[in-house]
């Protein structure tokens, strides 16, 4: 053993037996080795499939750990990974390095000369992932430093293999199937991303209720991603096996609806020229998800209604009930409380499907989630377009976390694919490292305020002569826009809220909201959506 690594070497070891999370564990496996080696950057990334998934990462920038690393676009990685033993990279390599711009350092810029070294991982005889550290400065790696990663490779793995063994531990726990579902595993299902208290939160809620045949009700605002977390709640089932159906209610013509979901027989209707099974049949023994459930007309809720509690479906026109063995699961966007107040939702059909109800929080309630989503979707991009390389500036960073995301991860995705194109239809340079300013976000007016002003959230009195007042703060002036905006959309629309939530571009259960917010709305709701 190197005589100089026998201090960071017996700091691994005691890492290794305390009582730590993985996460935790890999992380501070990642600073000392960054520490020991004066490095501009460490990271430790594990083999999922054919790309790299960062697990720890020190020394580069907060979108890292979300991003993921195609192998075959990254030859670096690759050779890497090939290869028993160091790999060391020199400064005038010709591949490029999956972390230029990213160094904290140097966020955004080229990084004209350093030097790379990595490490293949093992754990059980197969091939766990990879370990790189980056320099700013050429000649940092060494052949003395290579020999001191190459001893370290056996307590690095040591800790990659504390990370499997946890993770098989909570996939069994979680009722996992570890041929298809296991870290490692085929990735049918979309990844979640995020590490945030609220998310890890929800996943532990889902894991609880999963295993049960109770009706699940998901609650949440538009794009926070309620089909995915659907799809999860049916893997961690004991129906995975079987089939899960994804049924848009808000996509069904009302006249159409019965048929979609029950089925109908010949002759039910004109043109019903055979029998044809519905969409509870095609879920039996499995899970039927029926997305946004508010929009269902009152008539087929109360069928529903019967289904769930006997078991039982009728298809249209037919003269006896058949059984089907399906589970149910919901979500909404809107508050079918209000809905029920309102008489546009069945109290009692309510009722059941909110057993246990799960609300999702919102992308501007996960913290740094959002810059994790945002690396997703940068590396995303970059492998689209065929860049070399795409960040964030810090600028754009900041803008990112100060906008209120009314939109959530279906918008995050939006903006930043829609300022990637941008970026390239304005000539950017593929072979260089492509930056995003904020500018190019095209994000609006509804920011967070600055820390230590007044909560945006809170009601204020109407004011609309805020918008020319000397002094006024900067939510004043967007609630008084804001509220001009409304009453005037619903003015010319004969206070349609649906047709004026369609002129401002915004989702209709969403304007509600900021209607109340704005004191233009009583709490409970009024005013039709349609």
């Amino acid at each position: 053993m190197v005589e100089d690594t026998l201090p960071l070497y017996h700091m691994l070891l005691a890492d290794l037996v305390a009582d730590l999370p993985a996460a935790v564990r890999m992380q501070r496996l990642a600073a000392r080795l960054r520490a020991h080696f004066h490095s501009g950057a460490v990271a430790l990334l594990q083999l999922e499939g054919d790309q790299l998934r960062p697990v720890a990462v020190d020394g580069l920038s907060h979108d890292a750990l979300g991003r993921r690393f195609a192998i075959r676009e990254h030859p670096r990685l690759a050779t890497i990974l090939q290869r028993e033993g160091v790999t060391r990279f020199h400064h005038d390599s010709s591949l490029p390095d999956p972390y230029d711009g990213l160094l904290e350092e140097r966020v955004g810029q080229p990084l004209a000369v350093h030097d790379c070294m990595g490490l293949s991982l093992n754990v059980e005889g197969a091939r766990w992932g990879v370990v790189t550290l980056d320099a700013l400065q050429p000649g940092t790696f060494n052949a003395r430093a290579q020999s001191q990663l190459a001893t370290l490779g056996l307590a690095i793995e040591a800790a990659a293999r504390m990370t499997r063994l946890e993770d098989q531990m909570r996939a069994l726990r979680s009722t996992y199937s570890p041929s298809t579902h296991a870290p490692g595993g085929t990735g049918e299902e979309p990844e979640i991303v995020g590490q945030s208290p609220p998310l890890l939160h929800l996943l532990h809620e889902l894991e609880v209720v999963a295993d049960s045949e109770l009706p699940v009700l998901l609650l949440g605002e538009t794009g926070v991603g309620k089909e995915l977390f659907a799809h999860r709640l049916h893997r961690l089932s004991r129906r995975r096996a079987r089939p899960l159906v994804h049924v848009n209610c808000a996509a069904l013509p009302e006249s159409l609806a019965e048929s979609e979901l029950f089925g109908h027989v010949r002759g039910a209707f004109s043109g019903a020229v055979g029998e044809r099974p519905g969409r509870f049949e095609a879920a039996e023994g499995g899970t039927l998800f029926l997305d946004e459930v508010g929009e269902l007309p009152l008539a087929i809720q109360a069928k529903l209604l019967r289904t769930l509690q006997n078991g039982e479906i009728q298809r249209l026109g037919a003269d006896k009930p058949r059984r089907v063995n399906v589970r149910v699961i919901a979500a909404t966007n809107r508050s079918l409380r209000e809905q029920v107040a309102e008489g546009a939702f069945r109290a009692d059909l309510y009722h059941r499907l909110s057993v246990y109800p799960i609300p999702i929080p919102p992308l501007r309630e996960r913290g740094n989630d959002l810059l994790l989503l945002a690396g997703r979707f940068l590396e995303l991009n970059r492998s689209r377009l065929g860049l070399r390389s795409l960040r964030l500036s810090p600028d754009a960073e900041e803008a990112l976390r100060r906008y209120r995301w009314p939109g959530n991860v279906r918008e995050l995705e939006h903006v930043i694919s829609r300022a990637a194109l941008k970026t390239v239809s304005r000539g950017a340079d593929r072979r260089a490292i492509v930056t995003l300013e904020s500018d190019l976000l095209d994000l609006d007016a509804l920011a967070l305020p600055a820390a230590g002003a007044p909560d945006a959230g809170a009601a204020v009195a109407p004011a609309p002569q805020l918008q020319g007042a000397p002094g006024a703060r900067l939510h004043e002036i967007v609630d008084a826009s804001q509220r001009a905006a409304i009453r005037e959309a619903l003015t010319r629309h004969g206070h349609n809220w649906a047709a004026a939530a369609r002129q401002l571009g915004v989702d209709a259960s969403n304007l509600h909201k900021l209607a109340r917010r704005l004191g233009l709305k009583a709490a409970s709701g009024s005013g039709a959506d349609s």
